[in-house]
């Protein structure tokens, strides 16, 4: 389809949904909390399509000037000026707008249930995940978002075998689901008497969270499970069997949770992950049967990819995937330069998309 023809299409598609909405009366709340999200989604691409036709219009009567200029020095330098300026306006115009008509992950202004696991390298790998679950903490503090810890099971030395946590707020899971894979770290624990260097791991999933209506669970696949939640070391911290582990039997996937002293939080709070496995398990097969018909992607989420190094002796960090390189290391990990990596990313994604045609 011709970039015209889907400038056509979009304004047409805005049309339709203006009308719908002034017939709103008729409507459920749902549908017009839809037709709403999508006229608000179709307004920026509709911008910047007049905003093409402006510049386009004004550069064909600019044009048109010089043709009917003839020998007057005066009324050509002026058409001359005025043609060049929107020639150099144009492509950058055009090429915003391509991006803006791009397909959008469904997906991506969902809010997202974070799970960040040590991997190889014993407790420095535990460390290293508590440092990864703070970098996600500070990002989403920065943007502005909502970062709820759902469960943590700490190493006792300030590491973490294992956390998750559910984050709100705007396109969150378009900013992070790049997140998902490896990530290695290569520094000198302090444990470490002889100054050697050690290469340790953690594991990042970034699951977009389902709603009830995107995932249909049926109570008889469910194996519930309760029992007495402890702590570090065994310690009881709940006389009472509050924690909760289901087992979905269609998957195999187990979730549980001791984190609340009430059993039925416990239990929301395990299905609220479970719903976002299943669906984010769905999610991985389609885009496997699309990568399939595409030379490459930048995010499998492939969970055993090893997507980025943080190399501390050098202070930098290396994203795999994309050949990108950050000497940021300390205000990546604070959270403050993970932008940047993140705008790499979702750039060579829309530079791939659009290479091969959206």
């Amino acid at each position: 389809m011709s970039l015209d023809s889907s400038m056509d299409k979009v304004l047409e598609r805005r049309r339709e949904v203006e009308a719908r909405l002034s017939g709103s009366a008729t409507m459920n709340n749902t549908e017009l909390a839809q037709f709403s999200r999508e006229l608000s989604d179709l307004r920026p691409v509709c911008e910047q399509i007049e905003l093409v036709r402006r510049v386009e219009a004004e550069l064909s009567e600019a044009l048109a000037m010089l043709d009917e200029a003839g020998d007057d020095p005066d009324m050509l330098e002026m058409a001359q000026a005025e043609a060049d300026l929107l020639k150099g306006q144009l492509p950058e115009a055009r090429a915003k707008l391509q991006l803006l008509l791009l397909p959008k992950d469904k997906d991506d202004s969902r809010n997202a249930i974070l799970e960040v696991r040590a991997g190889t390298g014993g407790d420095e790998a535990a460390l290293f995940a508590a440092n990864l679950f703070s970098m996600y903490q500070r990002f989403a503090a920065k943007h502005g978002w909502k970062f709820e810890v759902m469960e943590v099971s700490e190493t006792g030395i300030g590491g973490y075998k294992e956390a998750t946590a559910t984050i709100s707020g705007n396109d969150v899971f378009a900013r992070l689901k790049f997140e998902s894979g490896v990530h290695r770290v290569q520094r000198v624990p302090e444990t470490e008497a002889g100054g050697r260097i050690h290469t340790s791991a953690a594991t990042v999933a970034v699951l977009p969270e389902a709603e009830d209506v995107d995932i249909q669970i049926d109570e008889a696949d469910l194996r519930i499970d309760v029992f007495r939640a402890s702590g570090p070391g065994g310690q009881s911290v709940n006389t009472t069997d509050s924690a909760v582990r289901i087992t979905h039997l269609p998957t195999g996937i187990v979730v549980s949770q001791q984190d609340e002293k009430s059993q039925h939080k416990n239990r929301a709070k395990a299905m609220k992950i479970l719903r976002a496995r299943i669906y984010d398990a769905e999610r991985a097969r389609v885009e496997a049967e699309r990568a399939a018909e595409r030379k490459g992607q930048v995010g499998s989420g492939d969970r055993s990819e090893r997507i980025r190094t943080y190399n501390f002796p050098q202070g930098r960090v290396t994203d795999h995937r994309i050949n990108f390189t950050l000497y940021k290391l300390d205000r990546v990990i604070a959270g403050e330069a993970l932008d940047e990596v993140v705008d790499a990313l979702v750039s060579e994604d829309q530079t791939r998309r659009l290479a091969e045609g959206g």
